[in-house]
């Protein structure tokens, strides 16, 4: 009931995700970004996977080594779909043989797209052409655009309600961190959000870094 893309960028280090699903508040559960990788759970989500992918990311473990332990914690790997991409680029995958029917992965060169209840295996492969298509954009608008190109190649087989767009540039928090929890056009929303934000991205991380360099009114804290 989901798809969705992870990636690294050579260019900047950054790491990010975008995801759509047919249930509620997808990016809440399935998203997780860090200075040191990504860490992708779908199917039958187990958030667990995120928070410990994650520590072991930052000791300074590899993909390969990451999706091996996260699986051998996991009270059943079968139901489960993890894609783990490290701060070299590397990328590990695995699909469970209980996930759900219509599931697909898709890999390029640090980045994979994944779903399951697809309307098409062609789903993924359109999100991963779609994001090596526009290199000169940032992370954040490539990610969209490879969920926009799911979408309309047949996205899930049932309507999406949830999305979000996770984009993490070497702090400990993400930079970007936009989510849809339910709507009848969830990526369209997310779409007028990320628009609305992205003037504003820089000026919020110079805040964190130097703020006393800001220029801002009380109603701008």
């Amino acid at each position: 009931m989901t798809f969705s893309i992870a990636a690294r960028c050579p260019d900047t280090g950054a790491f990010g995700m975008a995801i759509s699903s047919s249930s509620i508040a997808v990016a809440s559960r399935c998203v997780w970004t860090g200075p040191s990788g990504v860490v992708a759970t779908q199917n039958l989500t187990n958030p667990a996977s995120g928070f410990a992918g994650q520590n072991l990311l930052r000791q300074g473990l590899g993909a390969s080594a990451v999706l091996e332990l996260l699986l051998a914690g996991d009270p059943d790997p079968d139901w489960r779909q993890v894609a783990v991409i490290d701060r070299y680029s590397q990328v590990a995958v695995h699909s469970g043989k209980n996930a759900f029917s219509a599931s697909s992965m898709t890999c390029g060169a640090g980045v994979v797209a994944m779903g399951n209840l697809l309307a098409s295996s062609e789903v993924t492969q359109r999100m991963i052409a779609a994001f090596e298509n526009n290199r000169d954009m940032t992370l954040a608008e490539r990610l969209l655009r490879a969920l926009e190109a799911g979408l309309a190649a047949g996205g899930e087989s049932e309507p999406v309600r949830s999305a979000g767009l996770q984009v993490c540039g070497g702090f400990d928090w993400p930079q970007v961190d936009l989510r849809v929890d339910w709507d009848e056009a969830p990526i369209g929303r997310l779409r007028e959000i990320w628009m609305l934000y992205e003037p504003q991205e820089q000026t919020f991380v110079a805040w964190a870094k130097e703020p006393g360099a800001s220029k801002v009114g009380d109603e701008g804290k």
